[in-house]
This record gives C-alpha cells, structure tokens and sequence, in this order.
C-alpha cells in the first residue's frame, strides 16, 4: 500500500492546489481567527485534521505546548489521531539502503515487512540483527520532507493574512509558527533524536529499575532510526489495573505503586539537577512497565550504579549500588523531546524551588525575573503586584489541586503582558514536571514533587556553597566596606558643600509616570492639530470672504476646508479605532 499521490509529485500545480486547499479549509473553520484568539478549538482541530499529516503532528507538538496555546487547546489537540497508509516494503528497503548505504539482509536476519506502528513521520518495523538482538527500525516516509518543506511554505503564506486583524488576540501566531516550524524539521531529523537517545541511555539506564533502549547509531541515519526492542507496555495499562479487595494484596499494590511513583520522581530530579538533560515528554505513552518472570537472568538483578538521593519527609531514600531490584522495570522512549539546562539556569531553578516554599511574593518574583528575558521595559512593582494576586489562590492549594497546564499558560500571558518572555528551557521543564506530576499523583497521591525538589533544591545550593571561596569574598567585601566608612566623613562634607552651593539636583520618578507623560504628550499634540484647524478654518474663511473678483483665492479658501475637514475625519476615525481596540481587550 502506498501513500496517496498528493504527497509523492509535489510539482507547481500541485503546490497551488495544495496552497487552495490550504486556504479553503481555513476559511471554512475559521483557522486563522479561532486560533489566534483561542476560541473554538474543535473547529481548528478538524481543520487541521483534514489537512493532513503536516497539520496533523503540528497539532500533536502543539498538544505539548502549554506556554503557547491554551489548556482547551491542548485537550482538543490531543485527540488528533494519525490516519496514513503505510509505504510497502519496496520503498522501506530502498530508503534503509540509500541512508546507511547498506544492504537489508547483511544487517539484520529477520525483517518484519509489515509495520507494527504507523505515523504521520514514519512507520516502525520490528527485525533482528545478525547477533540475534531484537531491534525495532524506524523508517521515515520517503516524500515526508517534501512534503513538510511545502505545507510550512505555505503555510507561512497563509499566515501573513494575519496582518490583516485588528489585534493578534490571546497568542502571537508568528511565535506559534517558528516553533512548530523548528519542532517539524527536528522531528524529521532522525540523527537529533539518535544523539539523544545515546545521552539519554548513558546517564539513565540502568538507574535503579530505569531501563532505556540502546540507539544502534552504525546501522541509523537521517530518516531511520534503529534501537534494542523493549518489552513492557504503557505504564496507562498498570494504573488500569484495580485495587485487590484482598486487604493484604492491596497492601502490596499500593506499596509497588509508591515505589514506582518515587523511582520516577528520584530519577527525573537527576536528571534536572545533576545530568541537567531531561526527558521533555514524560507522559504514560513514552513510559513502559513490565515484569520480569522467574527464571529470567535479571530477575535478581542488583543495582548497577551508585543511584541518585534525597531526603523525603526525613528519612534518605537511597538506591545503592548491589542492592537487589524488585521484579519489574520502567522503560523510557521517544527521545524526539529533550531539555538541556545550563548551571545558572539551574540555580534559577533552585531558587525558584525554594522561594515557593517561603510564599514570599518578592521572593518568588525576583527568581522568575532571573529566569525572563525582557522584551521591553519592565515595572518590576507591577509585576510583584500582579503575581501576588495571581499566586495568592494556589498558596494553599495542594499540588493535586492544581491544573499545571492552565496555570503555566496563565503564567506565560502575566510575563508576556510584563515585557518578559519565559525561557524555552524553563516551559519544557514546567511543562515535564506537569506531566510527570499528572502521572505521580495517580500512582501515590501523597507524593508530592514539590515536597521532595524543595530539600533537593537546598542540597544542591549547599553542593555549590564553596566555604573557601565564600570566606575570601566575604573578607574582600568587609575590607571595602571598611574602606568606605573611613570616607563617610570626607564624603559627607562635600555632599553639604554641592547642596548649600545649589548644584544639588532631585529626580522623583512615581508609579505610571511614563503612562501619564504619553497621555500629556498625547493631548498637547491634540491641542496644538485644534489650533492649526482653528487657523485653516479662520485663514480660509478670510480668503473666501475676501476672493468675489479672484478665482484662485476663492480655491485656495475651499481648499483649505477640504483639508480641515479631511483631518477632522482622520482623527475621529483614529478615535474610533482605538475605542474599538480597547473594549476589545476588555
């Protein structure tokens, strides 16, 4: 079975039907308007589902975004279902061939020609390599890059109809554009997600019970993408399960689950604070759970490594190095979405960690400004202010009360309206600890992420305190500061000199100055248009009075008139405009 034909001759009438289709079927859902102003979510999700596999894993990347469009959004966008027929097995071989530049049958003994799994970039083969391991190969779809290529040109064009609104509404469309733009072309850029597994394998697996299958990058390449099989299915399907009624069976259960919850937990706080690479979509679909049978070789598997800690509720939770595992492993997959962090955004983290745990407003907002670039002039007052009144809600809310996603939108649009931008690195970090927070709270609901991250959070502050290195600086501070006093006096002296001299000069600024100075400006200036009209007015009505035996005076006198009365309109019509634009944003 083949992919339709649409996709496979993209010539420069199939572009401009392409472009048609494109077009109509945003304007028959309403695409452009819906979405900027995050309304109407079904409509855009079935406009997107009709335009096919580009649209379709713009959606589902979009699905992960809860910086950029809202927790409706995200719901809908979520039920976007891939619907692609898959590439015979022909074309399978031949792209293998063409991007290793090996042949099917020297690389593996066994070769499953028809997909297990079907998507929007590729399909998923199951096969064996010539050393008897079990593999799983991803293929990418041979014209998928074309194709992506055109729909985001044209897309691009469809999307300057946007300068066209009055207002871009609730998001900014162009931002939306870049990142599904930048998410697409790394999605098809198989050789991104393998140097990510191979990272990924290198500091997780075998933490603990974490497994992670390993990237064969010899046999990998631009569009396929060969990796160890992994047993297990989505850790959805353990969470299914119900409860015993069998009070000491359901014990048990419940013992495994917290187990499960902290393992997550403990191992995706290393990978934040101490590998500063983490697993940006944590949710059930790319975590796996299995049990290993009796009789398996790892069944009494001890711990490989010396496990990452902490400390919950007081007692030190340590998986230490040859201590036995329990008979079941958890599987990470889909390394498409990583986070990197750098050591100061860490300590940004860290403080931001900690100042939630003091509610102090201050505090937490001097930590989210650290963690902000500024795209214009920021009043850090009426940031506290509104923060404040934005947080106070939560303070006292538990974490399993609270909605992530709409909070961390919510967040987003206070920093956009403050002239900050939030760092892509901190929204997929807050938006991977919602997710994982949404999975631990099923597992144990009295766990809680924030309660085991704040102790984390003063321990790696401590790792980085350096005594020496503090006591040299606090030494250096106090000999300045020692230094300075002996010159208060001098300094004193000459600061009564330049006052009593009248050189001194005060300058006072008070809250929504600058407001209030463009509102001066704005009305000097209609002052100064009224005079010059009241002038035009008189000096024509002179010269028309004045002009009976001169034709050209009588025209210059009416021309003058036409003018005021143009500028008249303009200016009611600016008036109007911004009335408009206001109780709009209302």
């Amino acid at each position: 079975m083949t992919r339709p034909d649409s996709s496979n001759n993209l010539t420069r009438g199939s572009r401009r039907t392409r472009l048609l289709e494109i077009v109509r079927v945003m304007r028959n859902h309403n695409v452009i308007t819906n979405f900027i102003n995050q309304r109407n979510p079904r409509e855009v999700r079935l406009a997107f589902q009709k335009l096919g596999p580009t649209f379709i894993k713009a959606g589902q990347l979009l699905s992960t975004r809860p910086d950029l469009i809202s927790p409706a959004f995200i719901a809908e966008m979520r039920q976007l279902q891939d619907n692609v027929e898959v590439d015979d097995f022909t074309s399978v071989k031949t792209t293998f061939e063409e991007q290793t530049g090996k042949k099917l049958n020297e690389v593996f003994s066994f070769f499953d020609e028809t997909p297990f799994a079907s998507a929007s970039i590729g399909q998923t083969h199951r096969a064996i390599l010539k050393d008897g391991t079990k593999v799983v190969v991803k293929i990418q779809h041979p014209e998928v890059a074309r194709l992506i290529a055109t729909d985001l040109a044209l897309f691009r064009l469809a999307l300057r109809m946007t300068k066209f609104t009055p207002d871009i509404g609730a998001i900014n469309p162009r931002e939306i554009f870049n990142e599904i733009r930048t998410s697409l072309l790394n999605e098809i850029n198989t050789e991104i997600e393998i140097e990510n597994g191979q990272e990924f394998y290198h500091y997780n697996n075998n933490d603990g019970i974490i497994r992670v299958p390993k990237v064969y990058k010899q046999y990998s390449a631009q569009k396929v993408l060969v990796n160890s099989s992994m047993p297990g299915k989505s850790i959805k399907n353990y969470l299914a399960q119900p409860i015993s009624k069998d009070l000491a069976v359901a014990e048990s259960q419940k013992a495994e689950r917290k187990y499960l919850a902290q393992v997550l937990v403990n191992n995706f706080l290393k990978q934040v604070f101490e590998d500063n690479f983490f697993h940006a979509d944590p949710h059930p679909g790319n975590i796996l759970f299995y049990r290993l049978k009796e009789g398996d070789p790892n069944y009494q598997e001890n711990q490989a490594k010396e496990a990452f800690s902490y400390e919950f509720h007081g007692n030190k939770v340590v998986w230490a190095k040859n201590q036995p595992l329990p008979p079941y492993r958890l599987v990470y997959l889909d390394f498409g979405m990583m986070g990197r962090l750098t050591p100061s955004m860490i300590d940004g983290i860290a403080q931001i960690v900690l100042a939630l745990n003091t509610k102090d407003i201050r505090q937490i907002g001097q930590a989210i400004l650290a963690v902000c670039n500024q795209t214009g002039p920021v009043d850090s007052e009426d940031f506290y202010e509104e923060l404040g009144l934005f947080l106070t809600p939560f303070m006292n809310m538990g974490l399993d009360q609270i909605n992530f996603p709409a909070m961390l939108y919510s967040v987003i649009g206070l920093c956009r309206k403050n002239n900050l931008q939030m760092k892509a690195e901190v929204t997929l970090l807050v938006k991977a600890f919602g997710s994982l927070e949404g999975l631990v709270s099923q597992l144990d609901p009295d766990l809680s992420m924030m309660d085991v991250a704040r102790p984390l959070g003063k321990a790696y502050l401590k790792r980085k305190f350096n005594l020496k290195t503090s006591l040299e600086d606090l030494s250096f501070d106090t000999l300045q500061s020692l230094k300075a006093t002996s010159q208060l006096p001098t300094k004193a002296s000459k600061f009564f000199d330049v006052v009593s001299s009248g050189q001194t000069r005060f300058s006072v600024r008070y809250k929504g100055q600058d407001k209030l100075l463009d509102r001066i400006d704005h009305l000097a200036n209609r002052i100064i248009i009224a005079l010059v009209l009241a002038a035009i007015i008189l000096a024509s009505s002179l010269l028309v009075e004045g002009s009976a035996n001169h034709p050209a005076i009588y025209n210059l006198g009416v021309t003058g008139y036409i003018v005021a009365i143009v500028l008249v309109a303009l200016l009611v019509l600016d008036d109007l405009h911004k009335r408009f634009k206001k109780r709009k944003r209302k």
